[in-house]
Order: C-alpha cells, then sequence, then structure tokens
C-alpha cells in the first residue's frame, strides 16, 4: 500500500524511493502529525533527487494548511523535476517549442511529475490567495497539456472560475 496516496502499491508518486529512505517515509506515514514534517525534510535533505518525497511534502504540509511551507516543498520539487527532465528551471519559459525530444508528459516519470507539480502549485496559490498566480500556473498546463495528461487541473480550474 503506498502510505500517502492509498493506493494499493508499494510505488511512490513521482518514482522510485531508494530502499535507504523507504523506512524514513515508512516512519512519516506513521508518525505524529507533528513529527511528519521534519521527517519528510530529513528524508528530502538526505536524497534531494527523489521526487516522491517532495511530493509528500506539498501534500502533507497543504493538508496542514501551511500553505508557505506547502509552496517551498512544490518549488524545490519543481526544480528538481525540472532538471532531471530536461526542462527549463523557470516553468514561465517552458513552451511547447522548447520542450526536449522525447519528453513526454503522459508518461510517469520526471516530466509528468513536473506537470503535476503546476498544477498542485496552483492550488497553492488559490489557497494563499493568490488567484492571478493561480490562473497563470493553469494556462502553463493547458499550453503544454496538448496530449491530454490530465494532471487534474480542472478542477482547480472550476474553483479559480467559482471565484468569479
Amino acid at each position: 500500500m503506498n502510505l500517502f496516496t492509498g493506493e494499493s502499491s508499494d510505488a511512490y508518486f513521482g518514482g522510485d524511493v531508494p530502499a535507504s529512505i523507504r523506512p524514513l517515509l515508512e516512519r512519516a506515514a506513521a508518525a505524529p502529525r507533528e513529527e511528519v514534517g521534519s521527517l519528510l525534510w530529513t528524508a528530502r535533505a538526505l536524497a534531494p533527487t527523489v521526487l516522491p518525497i517532495y511530493y509528500a511534502l506539498y501534500k502533507h504540509h497543504a493538508g496542514r494548511r501551511e500553505f508557505d511551507q506547502a509552496h517551498a516543498a512544490a518549488t524545490r520539487g519543481l526544480l528538481e523535476a525540472a532538471r532531471q527532465a530536461g526542462l527549463d528551471t523557470d516553468w514561465r519559459r517552458v513552451t511547447p517549442q522548447t520542450v526536449p525530444a522525447g519528453v513526454d508528459f503522459q508518461q510517469n516519470g520526471p516530466a509528468r511529475f513536473w506537470l503535476f507539480t503546476l498544477k498542485a502549485l496552483a492550488f497553492i496559490a488559490l489557497r494563499r490567495q493568490l488567484p492571478d498566480e493561480a490562473a497563470e500556473l493553469l494556462a502553463q498546463i493547458a499550453r503544454l497539456d496538448t496530449g491530454g495528461a490530465r494532471v487534474g487541473d480542472e478542477v482547480i480550474a472550476r474553483l479559480l472560475a467559482s471565484l468569479g
């Protein structure tokens, strides 16, 4: 069972987790809420290239309404995913024309994690009362998701529209 997503699997969203880090993530999943953040940030310090740690971090902090920390974790995860996928580190400069050949937002891997994290940042922006930033992030997803990767951005778009 994936302890963070509830899916029946031992896989983590965002890719593989080294065996040396798995026990720390398992401890975080079972820990009291007030201890989870420190365990996850420790995992991030030990394995800063492991994308699932960023997902767990931003989900944890968003769930606790710690939106500044969620933003920090998602931003760091976005940068690492960009590096791994060969994308520009400034998400605003990523266009269909600048996406390297072979990068596929529909396949599990760093590029899809990057696109999904843009969606997470849009949600976090809404919760931080930054609707213009959320709209900009959603527009970027729409520009790049020409293959229909469907990362759940339509839900955030409806929330944004409801703010009217």
